[in-house]
């Protein structure tokens, strides 16, 4: 069950070794070249001390040295974990002491945090920084992986032995580890990459969020190997402009979205001269797709989406909508071999159209939360975890996502789910992005909007509300609206209510 074997070198066995894996600048990179490269980096991890089982943190910006790093850490049994590369030093720490790692790999974009987070407790493996500028405990990257051997044998990993840390957002407090065997990769290759999206060899994938993401790593740097197809990475943050740049450079079949990101490529002013035709389809996650957002992107581009939803505590999608068969305003159905039910509050299944907190399980589910007994006991319940997320099921077997439990407004004495009247708002032309909290006004809870509208819109907040109105029952339309360049978001896309509250 070594993941590098499987997803990687198989390409070799199979004489694909020739194949384009993974198209980084100017650089295409076989995966006989991708594979030597990762044996090598491995080498050089365990010349620096990294031992099976032991963690190996990536804190660097996407290119082919986090894939090579990656998969050479899982060559040797080790346990990868990624970290967002704008962290403060005090993030880092917290990351250096929960995980343990023995090995941090770092660029010139995290160096400077890493160290003062680390001091000489954790030995660094550096790309992008010359050897002269380093310190006592930081290796070159590139000199020690072009002195090592080509060849590597890939340690022995049992299916049910820990490879893999996914790590929640930290949206509900400090994030946490998902551990997960090695196992997950591959079921939610073949149960999602292959049963759902139909993934082959003639597909090249682009992704909008980072790799420390898994959403995107898995789906640029793990799934298409599985079938020889190749991924599309880069360093510079994603924007609208680079993401049309690629798609117009690399011709990708699949580009892999998340919300915001629609919403931005669909309203930018160039959106109508982009040939989107080499795309079959776009997936969205991350954050439910609003049905109006979901319009919107149909006619801007007419590509497929296929919305779905995962977590770390599963490892990847769980729910999603099929190619060909979505419906907006939906995450789709189960992907195969996922179970999934609403419950009430004692865990009795509801009927159809009721809304209640999903379950779901399936052959991914983490092992646990690390250092986490209590929070891990209180998520995995009975071979299921329990998301506190609140959906609802139509009679067709379809979910659909009304926020999360905590997140619910009591207005006049009825529940109401923000998603509504953020899915509302978006509807209207002029509105790019918004979102919706409750505040309290002589004692009474009222629907607050923050909106992000269209570059040179004149809408007002008058004219918003007499939108909402219109549409919307009396209690619900927003009473107060506020204007924002941009909402507030984590690292992973998802909107960050609690800095709004702030």
């Amino acid at each position: 069950m070594n993941i590098t074997s499987y997803f990687l070198d198989r390409n070799l066995d199979k004489g694909r070794g020739g194949r384009t894996a993974l198209l980084c600048g100017d650089s295409a990179w076989s995966y006989a070249e991708l594979a030597g490269l990762a044996n090598r980096t491995g080498h050089v991890l365990r010349e620096m001390g990294v031992l099976s089982g032991q963690r190996v943190l990536l804190a660097l910006s996407d290119g082919v040295e986090f894939v090579a790093s990656w998969y050479g850490a899982q060559k040797i049994g080790a346990v990868t974990a990624e970290v967002y590369t704008f962290l403060q030093p005090k993030d880092y720490a917290y990351f250096l002491d929960y995980t343990g790692a023995s090995v941090v790999v770092v660029d010139a974009v995290t160096l400077d945090a890493v160290r003062e987070a680390a001091g000489d407790s954790v030995r660094l493996l550096v790309t992008g920084v010359p050897g002269e500028e380093l310190r006592g405990n930081e290796s070159p990257f590139w000199t020690l992986v072009e002195r090592a051997p080509a060849e590597l044998t890939a340690a022995p990993v049992d299916a049910d032995d820990m490879a893999i840390w996914k790590f929640t957002t930290g949206s509900t407090g400090a994030p946490k580890a998902c551990v997960h065997t090695a196992t997950s990769p591959v079921e939610s290759f073949r149960r999602y990459a292959l049963d759902v999206l139909g993934l082959t060899a003639d597909d090249v994938v682009l992704a909008v969020p980072k790799l420390f993401f898994g959403y995107a790593r898995d789906l640029v740097a793990m799934f298409p190997f599985g079938v020889g197809g190749a991924g599309i990475v880069f360093g510079e943050r994603s924007t609208p402009e680079r993401l049309f740049e690629l798609i117009a450079r690399h011709r990708p079949t699949i580009l892999v979205n998340v919300p915001t990101m629609m919403s931005a490529m669909a309203a930018h002013p160039a959106a109508a001269a982009q040939d989107l035709s080499c795309l079959r389809l776009c997936t969205s996650a991350g954050e439910a797709l609003p049905a109006e957002l979901h319009r919107k992107w149909d006619k801007a581009f007419g590509v497929p989406v296929v919305d779905g939803i995962g977590s770390s505590e599963l490892y990847h999608i769980y729910l999603s909508n099929r190619p060909g068969q979505a419906r907006h305003g939906s995450l789709g159905r189960p992907v195969p071999g996922y179970t999934a039910r609403v419950v009430d509050e004692v865990g009795a299944e509801l009927p159809d159209g009721e809304v209640g907190v999903l379950e779901v399980g399936g052959p991914t589910m983490a092992r646990e939360y690390w250092r986490a007994p209590e929070k891990s006991a209180e998520t995995f319940r009975g071979g299921a975890v329990h998301t506190g997320d609140l959906f609802s099921r139509d009679a067709d077997g379809f979910f659909r996502h009304h926020g999360r439990a905590d997140d619910l407004l009591k207005v006049a004495g009825i529940f109401v789910a923000p998603s509504e009247i953020e899915d509302c708002l978006l509807g209207h032309p002029d509105v790019v992005d918004c979102a919706v909290l409750g505040y309290t006004e002589d004692g009474l809870t009222r629907p607050r909007a923050f909106v992000v509208l269209r570059a040179g819109a004149a809408v007002r907040a008058d004219d918003l509300r007499e939108y909402a109105r219109e549409r919307l029952a009396g209690h619900k339309y927003p009473r107060d609206i506020r204007f924002l360049d941009e909402l507030p978001r984590t690292v992973n896309g998802k909107l960050d209510r609690r800095a709004l509250r702030g």
